[in-house]
């Protein structure tokens, strides 16, 4: 049973920082991608950023683009979203998930953390 822990939510201003952590654990896989989802209210979820596990590549949507960096630690199969130059509508429950063949559906998902940025 694959599990997803998120950490490093919560309440900052515009224009600040906040880093998110989440570790995947359960089962080992060979070549997978992580990635972070965010779900404003009342809005749907949408894809903020991906890393492939294996060599690193990212993948960024245009609007969180040179704000956001994604990052990894393979040892530890934990991925990291440091979001700078925050904005009011970042604010959202942002998710992590697993693509767990690196083909673009993503299989397993965490509970969310909610990140909310003040004006």
């Amino acid at each position: 049973q694959v599990q997803l822990v998120e950490s490093g939510g919560g309440l900052v201003q515009a224009g600040g920082s906040v880093r998110l952590s989440c570790s995947a654990s359960g089962r080992t896989f060979s070549d997978h991608v992580m990635g972070w989802f965010r779900q404003a209210p009342g809005k749907e979820r949408i894809f903020v950023a991906h890393i492939r596990m294996i060599d690193g590549s990212t993948y960024y949507t245009n609007s969180v683009k040179g704000r956001f960096t994604i990052s990894r630690d393979s040892a530890k199969n934990t991925v990291y979203l440091q979001m700078n130059s925050l904005k009011p509508e970042d604010t959202a429950v942002y998710y992590c998930a697993v693509d767990d063949h690196a083909d673009g559906s993503y299989e397993y998902w965490g509970q969310g953390t909610q990140v909310t940025v003040s004006s």
